[in-house]
């Protein structure tokens, strides 16, 4: 049975805008809902599964910002921003919070299905968790995390601090251990999806990582480099109560 065509969610307070986006979109084998205000655009939310979001920033009412930092900080949802060209300190706000991407009007319907491609593309491949661990402490080699607190400790008990980059990262590998995530994976799992930073960022998050919790960075056991793939978290993790 193949999967649902991906449901795009189409918000702007121009009825032509999105009524024709939309179609356009169904006419390339997707499906479209369409909503003209951030009201309308919650309740479609809640009366659906939506894939995407395609939002206007200028819009009457509740504007798009905000819309777009209500998605981002309550749920996974992709979000790509529709911007007038005047627009650039809006479009860089909505980056700033999480938007996935942003396309300036007027648009070619061909690129933004393009980019929508894209963000579902690079969002969908982030692998799941392996075993959500409910636990605030998980363990490693002797070492613990306090999830909550951010603190680490090392296996004789002494505190090791982390960056906040540092204690994402760590995070991404102990919540998806024995998996092979690459580097558009973990931008996306440690950056809160923030578009078109420098992949050679996360080889340099790593580099600092494996020197705090490797015996032997230049060798390291833990965090191993995969090949044309990435990374991975070799050691079981254990949740810890209390």
């Amino acid at each position: 049975m193949s999967e649902p065509s991906p449901h795009i969610l189409v918000v702007d307070d121009h009825r032509d805008i999105r009524e024709t986006l939309a179609r356009y979109l169904v006419k390339n084998g997707m499906r479209a809902t369409t909503a003209e205000s951030a009201a309308h655009a919650r309740k479609a939310l809640k009366a659906a599964s939506i894939d995407l979001v395609v939002l206007d920033i200028m819009m009457p009412g509740e504007d798009g910002l905000s819309l777009c930092r209500h998605l981002v900080e309550g749920s996974s949802l992709p979000v790509i921003l529709l911007t007038a060209m005047a627009e650039d300190t809006d479009r860089v706000i909505g980056l700033e919070i999480g938007a996935d991407d942003y396309v300036t009007k007027p648009f070619n319907p061909r690129e933004l299905l393009a980019r929508i491609r894209a963000v579902l593309r690079r969002t969908s491949a982030v692998p799941k968790e392996r075993d959500p661990l409910e636990e605030e402490k998980l363990a490693f080699e002797g070492w613990t995390l306090n999830v909550p607190k951010r603190e680490l400790t090392d296996p004789d008990g002494v505190g090791v601090s982390l960056s906040s980059g540092e204690f994402q990262l760590l995070c991404a590998f102990l919540k998806r251990p024995k998996m092979v995530l690459n580097r558009d994976q973990l931008l996306d799992l440690t950056t809160g999806r923030t578009p078109n930073v420098f992949d050679r960022s996360i080889d340099n998050q790593v580099s600092r990582l494996r020197r705090k919790i490797e015996s032997d960075p230049k060798n390291p056991t833990l965090i191993k480099t995969v090949w044309g793939g990435g990374y991975m978290f070799t050691s079981d993790v254990d949740g810890v109560h209390g």
